[in-house]
């Protein structure tokens, strides 16, 4: 059983051994958001998404509790939980996509310097991850951070409830910035110069292993047996990867879902001088991933369809394919909520540039696709500057879904592209992962071997329409680098004059 805890619904997976889908139940959510950029989710939703998920998956795939053999999980990345000293959450969870901590990433900045950042975290010190938000706690919550006594990620808190037990595995640790990648723990240098106590934080795993089995309590909720083995997983990024077949060196993906990451396997850490890509650990000891991520992704096709009525997706797949490269002269820049790399910016606008009077809905559609696909292309580069390539891609989220965006994305990126069988990729590493700790795969590569499957298509790149887009291409980077300032100055003063402290944004 696999279980991925995202951002915006929790989906549960089984799989039998030789990686056939057994049943698949997925439940949606909305996290909170009491103040303009501000993220967070009551972890005990979570809990109940997870237990209904688990029931509906064994009811409907007629699968008896005893034949489960393993669970894991695969989580959304970055975000902090927060318990006491009775083991119950203090706060919601702050997510990965809130901006509260710019405050805190200045401090932090201050605190440690570049050289030091780039020597002890080796990643950009960014608002959403665990470090900046534990701090804003301490600085605006002090009865809050005063209860604290256990600090982990999303997806720890499900293992919790699973087994009573405090724990995390290494790439959810290494996306904290508070963790040591180079000596594989949580950082002593980090935490005793932020004066936060090491105690808190959790005993780490490799992704494929055991952490502990089933509580007899937890046993009663969900309807599987006490004593079912729980193994660690990994944050979503890492478990994408094994679900899609993405473990070995010089292998990479492209995933468009509610945010976007270009990732690839490396067999070294790679320090970036400009720190505007990622560096986590993988799935086992040695074994990095780096990565550029963009915080809208699919988030912008979502919202972009928000403002119709109605939107059939089939439909307009088909409008959109109608429209050629360059979407008529429109280009989208895709800033609806900040931006990580390159621009490590949470105050950013997004923009439409080049409308005209023959721009309609399909034309402004795609130039939203095409933007995104921009966005990610421009993770490709920083990533192929460190010297990492790819000869093949592997596709997935909902940009894999639609194949004018696939098509896109091939053309833009200029490789060819994959799509794996299962569109749950998340679900189905974990999934793996639950196998190997269960000793039914040896390992992540014979689970992946067994299991990963590719649908039967192949999407190419066009040469004529690679060129045209890199023309665009140019374009949009110039537009970004015109207005850069503005778009930044719009968001503040938006936020200013806009509304008011307990109102929500939708």
């Amino acid at each position: 059983m696999g279980i991925d805890l995202g951002t915006s619904s929790l989906k549960t997976v089984i799989i039998d051994e030789s990686g056939a889908l057994q049943a698949v139940a997925s439940k949606d959510y909305q996290f909170q958001s009491p103040c303009n950029n501000y993220a967070e989710h009551d972890p005990e939703e979570w809990w109940e998404a997870c237990v209904s998920t688990i029931r509906k998956t064994v009811a409907e795939s007629g699968i008896r509790p005893e034949e489960i053999k393993g669970i894991s999980f695969s989580g959304q990345m970055h975000g902090v939980v927060v318990l006491d000293q009775n083991g119950n959450s203090i706060r919601p969870a702050i997510l990965h996509c809130d901006a509260r901590s710019g405050r805190q990433v200045e401090e932090l900045k201050a605190l440690f310097g570049m050289e030091q950042i780039r020597e002890f975290m080796m990643n950009p010190v960014y608002t959403g991850f665990l470090l900046p938000s534990l701090l804003w706690i301490r600085e605006n919550e002090p009865g809050n951070y005063d209860k604290i006594r256990h600090v982990f990620l999303p997806k720890d808190y499900l293992t919790y409830k699973l087994t009573g037990l405090i724990a995390t595995d290494y790439s959810d640790a290494s996306a904290t910035l508070a963790f040591d990648m180079r000596k594989m723990g949580w950082s002593e240098e980090i935490l005793s110069r932020a004066q936060i106590p090491a105690a808190w934080f959790p005993q780490c795993h490799e992704t494929g292993q055991v952490i502990g089995t089933l509580t007899t309590d937890a046993a009663k909720e969900t309807g599987l047996l006490t004593g079912t083995v729980v193994v660690a997983g990994g944050g979503d990024q890492v478990m994408q990867g094994i679900g899609s077949g993405i473990i070995e060196i010089g292998q990479a993906s492209a995933n468009i879902g509610t945010s976007g990451q270009v990732s690839f396997q490396s067999e070294q850490p790679l320090l970036n001088p400009d720190l505007n890509t990622n560096t986590f650990m993988g799935y086992k000891k040695n074994r990095w991933i780096v990565m550029g991520a963009i915080m809208n992704a699919g988030l912008c096709y979502k919202w972009f369809n928000s403002l119709f009525p109605r939107t059939d997706y089939e439909e307009m797949n088909r409008r959109i394919s109608e429209v050629g490269p360059g979407s008529g002269g429109v280009i989208f820049l895709p800033y609806l909520n900040g931006e990580r790399t390159p621009h490590l910016d949470p105050d950013l606008s997004a923009s439409f540039i080049g409308i005209n009077l023959r721009t309609g809905k399909a034309e402004l559609a795609r130039a939203v696709m095409e933007g995104v696909s921009y966005a990610l292309y421009q993770c490709i580069e920083l990533c192929g500057s460190l010297g990492l390539k790819a000869d093949m891609m592997v596709a997935s989220g909902g940009g894999a879904r639609s194949m004018p965006w696939l098509q896109m994305q091939a053309d833009i990126y200029n490789v060819p592209l994959k799509v794996a069988a299962i569109e749950e990729q998340a679900g189905l590493g974990a999934a793996i992962a639950a196998g190997v700790g269960a000793g039914v795969y040896k390992n992540i590569n014979e689970g992946c071997k067994t299991v990963v499957r590719y649908k039967d298509l192949e999407v190419y790149p066009d040469r004529h329409a690679h060129d045209l887009y890199m023309e665009y291409y140019q374009l949009f980077k110039d537009a970004f680098g015109g207005c850069r300032d503005t778009l930044h100055r719009l968001t503040v003063l938006g936020r200013k004059n806009g509304k008011g402290e307990g109102e929500s944004d939708g």
